[in-house]
């Protein structure tokens, strides 16, 4: 008992040990977050100010996932400000939407439907937006290549001309090229950087374009002329394509409004008479119906589209 008050005082002098201790590691490590986060903001890796992200929970558990990094990969290359747990989140809230609306304006079975084709539309909207930036790219793909050719004609290095147009140009030849930039910067090979843009904005243009560079820095040549006869082919190609989408608008909205129109006879006969979807849908045959007839829509609009897409 006369030891009692002997270690209270130790342990009480040894928590507070630990205790300073664990002030100081945390306050050491706040201080190198902050410096981290300070350099990151200035390479423009962090945007100061951004707006607050939803669904953190959802995010954290789905990037763990197969289904979460490939929809991650998916999302890097649309450019769109979105993180995988927000864009699962949105896509479960349309799908349901879906089904409410579409079994309330026409049948039950019908929203499930819905809410398939939903699933398929929420990857093909990415599918979409990936196609539509890689489209913007190669519109600046003339100018890109206007800029290393004046750089590299200056005698600056390749690396530097590829930082210098991330100044010069704008989204998403700016966003992709300051990727590059980024790579190189944090020691990258000139190879692996250009091969990772290819596979974010696969194109027959951008290949052609990373296989000059890549085959210029390894063997040397005249880069110089080579990038100057490749903006002139470049904008050959860039009028070309315009011609392309021009002459098969026309032909790309048939594609859409053939299964508007399916949705309009199918307003028309449930507003001739009330129910007659319920009726049809409610017996076996009516359902296999509705399914193949979906199902050749569906068809028609996919072969419209593999026909109307001409490579260039």
């Amino acid at each position: 008992m006369d030891s009692l008050p002997l270690l209270t005082i130790g342990v009480t002098l040894l928590a507070g040990l630990f205790a300073v201790i664990g002030v100081h590691t945390y306050a050491s490590g706040q201080a190198q977050r902050q410096l981290l986060f300070d350099r990151m903001s200035q390479t423009g890796q962090i945007t100061i100010g951004g707006r607050r992200r939803r669904f953190r929970n959802v995010d954290r558990r789905l990037r763990r996932t197969r289904l979460g990094k490939r929809i991650e990969r998916k999302i890097s290359a649309t450019g769109l400000d979105l993180t995988p747990g927000e864009y699962f989140v949105y896509v479960l809230a349309a799908l349901a939407g879906l089904y409410f609306v579409a079994g309330a304006v026409f049948a039950p079975f019908f929203g499930l439907l819905a809410a398939l084709i939903g699933l398929w539309g929420g990857n093909a909207f990415l599918d979409w937006q990936r196609a539509k930036r890689t489209e913007a790219f190669i519109n600046q793909l003339p100018e890109l290549t206007r800029v290393l050719a004046n750089a590299t004609q200056a005698g600056l290095a390749l690396r530097t001309a590829i930082a210098m147009a991330v100044e010069e140009l704008d989204d998403p030849a700016h966003e992709e090229l300051r990727q590059v930039a980024d790579r190189l910067a944090v020691g990258h090979s000139l190879d692996d950087a250009l091969n990772e843009l290819v596979e974010r904005l696969p194109s027959r243009e951008l290949t052609v374009l990373v296989s000059t560079l890549i085959l210029s820095s390894r063997a040397g040549g005249a880069i110089v002329s080579s990038l100057r006869n490749l903006t002139e082919t470049l904008e050959e190609r860039k009028e070309t394509r315009r011609e392309v989408t021009t002459v098969l608008s026309q032909v790309k909205v048939t594609a859409v409004a053939v299964p508007i129109l399916g949705l309009g006879f199918l307003l028309l006969i449930n507003g001739m008479r009330a129910g007659a979807l319920d009726d049809m849908t409610s017996a076996f045959p009516g359902r296999v119906a509705v399914v193949v007839a979906a199902g050749l829509y569906a068809l028609g609009f996919f072969l419209i589209n593999r026909l109307t897409r001409v490579r260039i």
